[in-house]
């Protein structure tokens, strides 16, 4: 990757939220009609909110696309910084001002790309590697959509990358912009190393005592032994209310008599249909012509209803389904559009409808099966209840306990024990804690939380030998401690740690003595070329800079060869000083033009996304982009709330 693509930060986070944020139709978003409640609104586009729903759904997705990317390296805190979580509103911004122009402009795609989308999808593929229509709907019902609703989502989707890269394409790299940066980044240079070892230097360092207590002094802090405090704390959280509700058979069978509704499983219609499309703002004369077409298959169908598969198969123009004779599958109420979901609630079995008029055109519909609303036996579903009478009764009872908590560690200060007998609980220790989360306890202990730390390290814990107060350190989780010792800073003797600072006081001199000379030779060598003493030529490029330390390889690249030879020096740490003889710069022999051909289109690439940010920034301004709710480094998972 070239230099200038590391230094383009606001570029590459754009690139990195096209990767990780999912597309909104093949993850199932809210509609871009869909907004919400003023109150909730973060940002405006053309006088239209985006709700703070909307963005927590967004995050959430960006979490768990970044999950499966990262796996056991993907760490939650990466979205919880304001930076992060702006970088996700603007891409929801991006988004809607990009869909309300596709919107704007009437753009759209063909029925054959959509159909050719949808069929190359792997996921919908069966084992035979051809399309699975049955897979297909049962992965849109588990989302409650239906074929015709993800279709025009994703007819809309398309339409958005269109554009992306209609504006993508007018980038363009000059040939001998991307010859010269391929040239700069092939560039050899001949290097012979010079290295002045600190070790060599070992016999003349003389360290003295009075050295040894300079450095003791000077670097106080580093022998500093952190002030540390144990303490023994009770913890009211769901689990430990839940070890104190029992319930009985006799409420299981109360709570499913009442709630049978939940533990139906409601009645699911299975219907087919024909398609003729036309959009509802078509003009007359597509709408009489598509119309009339639907009444003459309308009355084809009622005419010999056996044949419905193949008119279906033969003329509907819902691709998806077209190819297995209009079939749509089992649907509950409410998973198709209106009025379609409306007339094929009203039919009988068999039946075929009159002409359905929805946003995608003229219907005809057949119902082919119904499957009856089944309540489930309560042997099937005791478990489940059991479960959530348990959690309403535990959290019913942790509003009462967490106030009796609350106030015992309070009004009996002295002791967490009376909290502990009035609540059943237990008291536990801890050992070792700073002010601050020690980052080698695992984040989700308790004890190690930055609120609770505070708490315990005030005025009333530490001096006053109090309780804390009960601490939220997450959602419905209590902590009170009370201080059992505490341990100020304090420092390791000087004579605990003399060894240490002779060998550190040692190895900066020795140091300071390898640069002293290498710098008087360097100094030398500009004056006089002498390549006596230097090591073995290596070619290095930034290509190939492999068996040469980070620093020199920078070090030497960055060199001014307008001059051959030319030196530089450089201090390498644990090492000592090399001075490095540049005799030689020029291309390789042969060049890998296929690398050059990706290093143009790399180039490319970056240009045409920076020709997508300012279009898209053009688009903010014309739609009066206002940001209403600044974005604040909030747990996007749940967990501790920042102060």
């Amino acid at each position: 990757m070239f230099e200038f693509v590391r230094t383009h930060q606001r570029l590459m986070q754009f690139l990195l939220l096209l990767l990780i944020i999912p597309s909104f139709a093949l993850v199932g978003l809210q509609s871009y009609s869909s907004f919400g409640d003023g109150a909730n609104t973060v940002a405006k586009v053309a006088g239209q909110p985006i709700t703070q729903q909307e963005l927590d759904n967004a995050l959430r997705q960006q979490m768990d696309s970044m999950r499966q990317a990262f796996g056991e390296r993907f760490d939650p805190k990466m979205l919880e910084t304001p930076e992060a979580k702006q970088g996700v509103l603007d891409n929801l911004i991006s988004q809607r001002v990009l869909a309300a122009t596709v919107n704007s402009e009437h753009l759209s795609v063909s029925d054959q790309s959509l159909q050719q989308a949808i069929l190359s999808v792997p996921a919908l593929q069966g084992a035979d590697g051809k399309f699975d229509n049955e897979r297909y709907k049962s992965l849109l019902a588990a989302q409650g959509m239906a074929p015709t609703m993800y279709e025009a989502r994703l007819r809309q989707d398309m339409a958005m990358q269109q554009l992306n890269g209609a504006v993508q394409a007018t980038a363009f790299t000059p040939k001998t912009v991307a010859m010269r940066l391929s040239d700069i980044n092939d560039q050899e240079r001949d290097v012979q190393e010079l290295l002045f070892k600190t070790a060599d230097y070992a016999a003349q360092v003389k360290v003295t005592d009075a050295m040894l207590q300079d450095y003791y002094t000077r670097n106080a802090k580093e022998f500093e032994i952190p002030e540390q405090i144990k303490a023994d704390y009770v913890l009211l959280d769901s689990a430990a209310i839940a070890a104190q509700v029992t319930v009985s058979d006799a409420d299981i069978k109360s709570y499913y008599d009442q709630n049978q509704s939940r533990y139906t499983t409601p009645e699911e219609r299975r219907a087919s249909h024909i398609l003729v499309s036309v959009k509802k703002d078509a003009p007359a004369t597509e709408q009489a012509a598509a119309k009339a077409k639907a009444e003459a298959l309308l009355a084809e169908v009622r005419k010999n209803p056996a044949e419905f598969a193949k008119v279906a198969k033969a003329n509907s123009q819902d691709t998806a389904s077209a190819e297995m004779g209009g079939d749509l599958g089992y649907f509950g109420s409410g998973m198709m559009v209106k009025p379609f979901d409306d007339a094929a609630s009203k039919l009988k079995q068999g039946e075929i409808s009159d002409l359905v008029q929805s946003d995608f055109g003229y219907h005809i519909i057949e119902l082919t099966g119904i499957k009856a609303a089944q309540l489930k036996p309560l042997d099937e579903v005791k478990a489940e209840i059991g479960a959530e009478i348990k959690k309403q009764l535990a959290a019913r009872k942790f509003t009462e306990m967490a106030e009796t908590f609350s106030n015992t560690v309070y009004e009996q200060g002295d002791s967490l024990k009376a909290v502990a007998d009035k609540l059943h609980l237990q008291i536990q220790s801890a050992a070792n804690l700073g002010r601050q989360p020690n980052p080698a306890v695992a984040a989700t202990a308790p004890y190690n939380n930055q609120k609770f730390l505070t708490a315990l390290y005030s005025d009333e814990s530490l001096k006053n030998k109090h309780n804390t107060e009960a601490v939220e350190v997450a959602p419905n989780t209590f902590i009170a401690g009370h201080v059992v010792e505490y341990k100020p800073v304090t420092k390791r003797s000087f004579e605990e740690v003399q060894a240490i600072i002779r060998d550190k006081v040692t190895r900066t001199e020795e140091t300071a003595l390898a640069k002293k000379a290498g710098e008087e030779k360097l100094a030398a060598l500009k004056a006089q070329d002498n390549a006596s003493g230097f090591g073995a030529t290596q070619t290095v490029s930034r290509a190939k800079n492999q068996g040469i330390d980070p620093l020199a390889f920078e070090a030497v690249m960055k060199a001014n060869t307008t001059k051959l030879p030319a030196y530089v020096g450089v201090t390498l740490p644990q090492q000592g000083y090399a001075v490095y003889r540049i005799a030689k710069v020029g291309q390789p022999a042969t060049q890998d033009q296929a690398r050059r051909i990706a290093e143009q289109q790399q180039i490319t690439g970056v240009l045409a996304q920076q020709e997508m940010l300012a279009y898209v920034d053009v688009l903010k301004e014309k739609a009066k982009v206002k940001i209403l709710k600044p974005v604040v480094a909030t747990p996007v998972d749940g967990g501790d709330k920042q102060n």
